[in-house]
């Protein structure tokens, strides 16, 4: 078991007061480390870290600190393996995936730096002779980033690299359940070349740590990925400093599957859309919408084959499935279980936690009978829950697909190109999947969703520096008078 500090202004340096709190593996309850709680005054000194490197490292080329984020990059991919199983003891989540997380860390890293080169602004012709106009992209500032447990290295790179490139200085607070992967990131930068003040880490409490970012009044934008009530509190308290805010909030993911899919596909695709990462992914398909030709078929092989599922330490390289990340969460699935039976659905598989695992391992759990209205077929469980649902038709599974207050992620399966079409024309998401589940992004495409899943952002892709740039327009009149605009063009 090890201890670490908070890292603020290229030092890693004890909280004001000294305070701790422990880390968890949640598959064994083991204790896996001790970190320290930062303070309001810890947020205010790293903010002024960052304020005060604003200036030197905004000015340093763009291609020179992308040279920086490609080091990082290089050496997130030769540990790669050591990431992995760290994050596996640390979040749950089985060993492939985590090779995943990891990989989407070391993509985004790569990607980020090419940006470097790019930075894209416009030229347009002016309307006035001898008159040049163009576009640039400026950093924003301090930025404050908060990021979730889920992922705990692939969304903070999401986040760190593109606001990085972009120029800007950061005041970091990962969820604190799974803080260590980001400080192997933060510890991966500096190692990289990434000079002091730039980059600053704060581990705690998230209504002290993360309430402090968002009420600093230097800080000019803040990033967050979490739950839709926490995302509408900061946005509500960030606008009183015209903050510009960037929100990744919660999900509520349906697959439809048509009469004409391809049924085997279709069922490999629920079963890792429903299950994968234990449901806890923003993502995760909670909900499928089965035409009802199919839908005893459907069930029926979809219930064998979750039937198979393998649960256990994410170490082991034969798990399916690991542990939920807490007991809270725990707790929560739990009770979306009893508020499924309670309204009535079809409890057909699972539905209760897997003893004898000292963890907090719970069952794939599997609704049938399920009702577009019902509770557990609203409301976001980040679990492994998932609702059948019933069909007779595109028109009503769409309809039915809608009718939640979330719009991140979308699926059909069909061999009708027509259907998928029109999937993707009516489907109010975010993202869209043709015969394939609803999670699998890549990188450099845009990442995000529609209606209570944000606020309009999106992360990743060319919007990455979107969300950490301020567009500056430019006019340069090279015409020796005075042109004044609207007024003095020529008019045919």
């Amino acid at each position: 078991m090890q201890e670490y500090k908070l890292f603020i202004n290229g030092e890693w340096v004890e909280s004001g007061t000294g305070e701790t709190f422990d880390d968890f593996n949640p598959a064994t309850l083991e204790l896996m480390a001790r970190l320290q709680k930062a303070t309001v005054n810890d947020v205010q000194h790293a903010v002024e870290s960052a304020e005060e490197a604003f200036d030197s490292w905004s000015s340093k080329p763009a291609p020179l600190r992308g040279k920086i984020l490609f080091r990082a990059a290089q050496m997130l991919e030769e540990r790669k393996e050591k990431l992995s199983r760290l994050m596996t003891q640390e979040m749950g989540k089985i060993l492939k995936e985590a090779r995943g997380d990891v990989q989407e860390a070391i993509d985004i890293t790569y990607y980020a730096a090419g940006e470097g080169r790019r930075l894209l602004g416009e030229t347009t012709p002016s309307e006035m002779p001898d008159k040049f106009c163009m576009t640039i992209r400026r950093p924003i500032g301090v930025v404050g980033l908060i990021t979730p447990w889920n992922f705990p290295l692939a969304i903070p790179a999401w986040k760190i690299m593109p606001a990085l490139i972009s120029g800007n200085t950061l005041v970091f607070k990962p969820a604190s359940d799974t803080p260590l992967l980001s400080i192997e990131l933060v510890s991966i930068l500096t190692e990289a070349g990434l000079p002091k003040g730039v980059l600053n880490l704060v581990t705690g409490e998230g209504n002290t740590v993360g309430g402090a970012i968002v009420h600093n009044k230097k800080v000019r934008a803040v990033s967050f990925t979490g739950s839709m009530e926490t995302g509408i509190r900061i946005s509500r308290e960030a606008s009183n400093d015209m903050k510009r805010v960037s929100l990744e909030l919660g999900g509520k993911n349906p697959i439809i599957v048509m009469d004409d899919a391809d049924l085997e596909l279709a069922i490999d695709g629920v079963l890792w859309g429903a299950f994968g990462t234990t449901g806890q992914r923003c993502t995760a398909a909670s909900r499928v919408i089965v035409h009802k030709k199919i839908l005893a078929v459907f069930q029926k092989r979809f219930i064998e084959r979750t039937k198979k599922l393998k649960l256990g330490n994410g170490l082991d390289e034969r798990t399916d499935m690991g542990p939920l990340i807490n007991n809270q969460q725990l707790q929560k699935v739990t009770g979306y279980v009893d508020i499924g039976i309670e309204e009535g659905a079809k409890l057909a598989f699972g539905g209760k936690t897997a003893g004898p695992l000292p963890g907090y391992f719970f069952e794939p759990t599997i609704f049938t009978d399920v009702s577009p209205d019902m509770r557990i077929a609203q409301e976001e469980i980040f679990g492994p829950v998932l609702s059948i649902i019933s069909t007779d038709s595109l028109n009503e599974a769409i309809d039915i697909a809608n009718s939640v207050v979330y719009g991140l992620s979308s699926s059909i399966y069909t061999d009708n190109i027509r259907n998928a079409f029109k999937a993707i024309e009516k489907l109010d998401t975010g993202i869209t999947y043709i015969n394939a589940p609803t999670i699998g992004a890549e990188i450099h495409l845009p990442f995000g969703g529609t209606k209570a899943t944000g606020n309009g952002t999106r992360e990743a892709g060319t919007t990455a520096i979107e969300e950490f740039t301020e567009i500056k327009t430019v006019y340069f009149d090279y015409s020796g008078k005075l042109q004044k605009a609207q007024i003095d063009v020529e008019q045919v």
